[in-house]
């Protein structure tokens, strides 16, 4: 099976599998990649290159688990922008792009303008986040918060 990528770079079986043992672990030595998938390492080497400098891999990263960081408790904030025009929309994606504890952010088509979330210490660092990024000068009309219960799922895996 072979995937087209915009820009104009073709994915065959070999790539796809290399990029399913990147996502399983990024530090799996290249050595044991190339054996898994019948590749030399020089040739694993080649295509995880050729794969980061065409976008497709965007960065090799470690998870970390938030509750040995001391931020156990994670938002999902839906948020609605009081004026929908572009440069206060672009600010807002700024000041939540900027903020370390937004891990993710979304700019969404909906009631809702943006779906951010957040790992937090706590409610009191919850609380500040909350006038900083919604209430200090903000196009923030209104924003609903929904605290994680459990983390059932969490992942950025693409399906290869």
């Amino acid at each position: 099976m072979e995937v087209a990528m915009p820009q104009a770079l073709t994915l065959d079986a070999f790539d796809l599998q290399l990029l399913a043992l990147v996502q399983a672990d990024s530090r799996m030595p290249q050595s044991a990649m190339g054996a898994a998938v019948h590749l030399s390492t020089a040739a694993v080497n080649r295509r995880l290159k050729r794969l980061q400098k065409a976008g497709v891999i965007e960065r090799f990263s470690a998870v970390l688990a938030p509750q040995a960081m001391g931020h156990g408790l994670s938002i999902v904030v839906e948020v609605e922008a009081e004026n929908e025009r572009i440069d206060l929309l672009d600010a807002m994606k700024k000041a939540f792009k900027a903020c370390p504890q937004v891990q993710q952010c979304y700019y969404v088509t909906s009631e809702w303008d943006f779906i951010l979330i957040l790992c937090v210490r706590d409610m009191a660092q919850y609380t500040a986040l909350t006038r900083q990024l919604f209430f200090e000068g903000s196009n923030v009309k209104r924003f609903r918060s929904l605290v994680v219960m459990d983390r059932v799922k969490v992942g950025l895996d693409v399906p290869v």
